[in-house]
């Protein structure tokens, strides 16, 4: 399929940022664009839109920026002024992993787009409260002293170390990737985090299992029953975004489906050809 990158202006205020996209495919082609909040996807001839946020990646990086300035308003605004942007405001699907997933909750529930036709959260928790408890619940599982060794390198501000960087390897290594090496694409995704920090710094905060940043207090469960499209749901028995996690998504979205991967927290390299299939499968239903 034919691959086009380049940016889009993104004013905020007095200054102009740069949001850097990727299609693969045709926008002419008729048939309704997927753009992605995270992730690696290539699907059935559907043109996908990926792109960089601001703060990462081949957009702009704003190492200055005081931790108040990134927002979910912040990207959702990137957002909307992407799809204006690319022509496609008007008819889209919309599918985000991860921290993706959360963004595309609450802009959906905040925003109901008129253009968007269908919904992917994949492996996401509606709160971070949420996925911090279920983190801890998984280092539980692992011997005591590998378990307080990294948490008192959290409580001493030493996660850095290499101590605590080769424990949490192990740990996303069962909870984050199963698929043993990592794949490429995926080692360099953090390989671009530790580079520049910024945002993740200033939303999540540096350790594992407890979230410092800005969204440790956000949540989109008292926001999901305003989600109107179909919305597909998916997640992995061995994730932070586990069955009791993503249960608010399933009881409070009007029209929702559940599917279930196998493993952790990376299905579309865990389970690459179900993953497809199923996400696939559920934007062409019509």
């Amino acid at each position: 399929m034919p691959s086009t990158t380049g940016t889009v202006d993104f004013k905020l205020g007095d200054e102009t940022y740069q949001t850097w996209y990727n299609v693969v495919g045709d926008l002419k082609s008729g048939k309704r664009p997927l753009v992605t909040l995270h992730g690696d996807y290539s699907l059935y001839g559907i043109p996908v839109i990926f792109y960089d946020q601001l703060g990462i990646g081949k957009s702009t990086h704003l190492r200055d920026k005081p931790a108040e300035f990134w927002t979910p308003e912040l990207f959702m605004d990137e957002l909307d002024n992407l799809l204006v942007q690319l022509g496609v405001e008007s008819d889209f699907d919309l599918l985000g992993h991860s921290w993706g997933g959360m963004l595309a909750a609450d802009y959906v529930a905040q925003r109901q787009p008129p253009g968007l036709h269908r919904l992917v959260i994949s492996s996401s928790p509606p709160s971070e409260q949420l996925w911090d408890e279920s983190m801890l619940g998984y280092l539980e599982a692992f011997p005591a002293e590998f378990k307080e060794m990294v948490l008192k390198h959290e409580r001493e501000g030493t996660v850095s170390s290499a101590e605590y960087q080769a424990a949490i390897q192990v740990f996303m290594n069962k909870h984050t990737c199963q698929t043993i090496p990592w794949p490429e694409e995926l080692v360099a995704s953090f390989a671009s985090v530790e580079e520049d920090p910024t945002v993740s710094t200033a939303m999540s905060g540096t350790a594992q299992f407890h979230s410092t940043g800005s969204l440790r207090t956000w949540s989109v469960i008292d926001r999901l029953h305003r989600i109107p499209c179909p919305t597909l749901v998916t997640n992995g028995p061995e994730e932070g975004a586990q069955d009791y996690v993503i249960a608010p998504f399933i009881e409070k979205i009007p029209k929702v489906k559940w599917v279930r991967f196998a493993k952790s927290h990376i299905a579309f390299f865990e389970d690459r050809d179900y993953y497809f299939k199923a996400i696939g499968d559920f934007l062409r239903v019509d």
